[in-house]
């Protein structure tokens, strides 16, 4: 009975493993070839699988792009580091997209392509599917930073995120600067300047807002 469900347990485990396996294939091919250069059956044929194991674990080439792009959210809402809580608002927004981008900066390239691809016009099926990656993106930054205003401020800052955000990756995808510097000093400015402005707008209502950060 022991080793029946030690060999359950190891399915899972092994699985898990071959599917990081062909996801860092993808990622290392994409590199020396290009993202559009890339099919499933030179995948397959690079990860050393058929293309049906491999279509367990990815339908399609969109769906390696998915995962990747799953995982840096996973990184972006990992326990965050001691004092974190400390940090004010806008130090903690920008904390908290920043381990977004700083997770799929060792394939910065690759990763616009991946999104370039997903927004080419013949890919509309694509285009519904990112409207609601982007929506739950912000919605959990949002979380995860300590935002818990509701009705119109609410609505007020999640727009003002996603616009944020969307500029900020356009930035990142072309940024050749070290570590994207340029990059990360565009957002801290432009989070600067949300703040100053969302603060006259609470101001204007007479009201205020007191934001609790998440504990780490």
């Amino acid at each position: 009975m022991g080793a029946k469900r030690a060999r359950r347990a190891a399915k899972p485990e092994a699985a898990g493993q071959e599917s990081m396996h062909i996801l860092e294939t993808a990622l290392s091919a994409a590199e020396n070839r290009g993202w559009g250069n890339l099919s499933l059956v030179d995948l397959a044929h690079d990860a050393g699988v058929t293309v049906l194991e491999l279509r367990r674990y990815y339908p399609d080439l969109n769906g390696v792009a998915d995962v990747w792009f799953a995982l840096a959210l996973d990184a972006m809402l990992a326990p965050t580091a001691r004092g974190y809580d400390r940090l004010n608002t806008t130090e903690r927004l920008e904390t908290m997209i920043w381990r977004w981008f700083n997770f799929l900066a060792p394939h910065r390239e690759v990763s616009a392509d991946m999104l370039r691809t997903k927004m080419h016009a013949p890919h509309l099926h694509h285009w519904v599917p990112m409207v609601f990656d982007l929506s739950r993106l912000v919605q959990l930054w949002r979380d995860g930073a300590g935002l818990r205003a509701q009705g119109r401020q609410r609505q007020v800052e999640e727009i003002g995120l996603t616009t944020i955000f969307l500029v900020t990756l356009a930035d990142w995808c072309n940024d050749d600067s070290d570590a994207q510097e340029m990059t990360r000093a565009r957002l801290s400015a432009r989070l600067a300047r949300a703040d100053r402005f969302m603060a006259a707008v609470i101001r204007a209502r007479g009201g205020g807002n007191s934001v609790n950060p998440p504990k780490p």
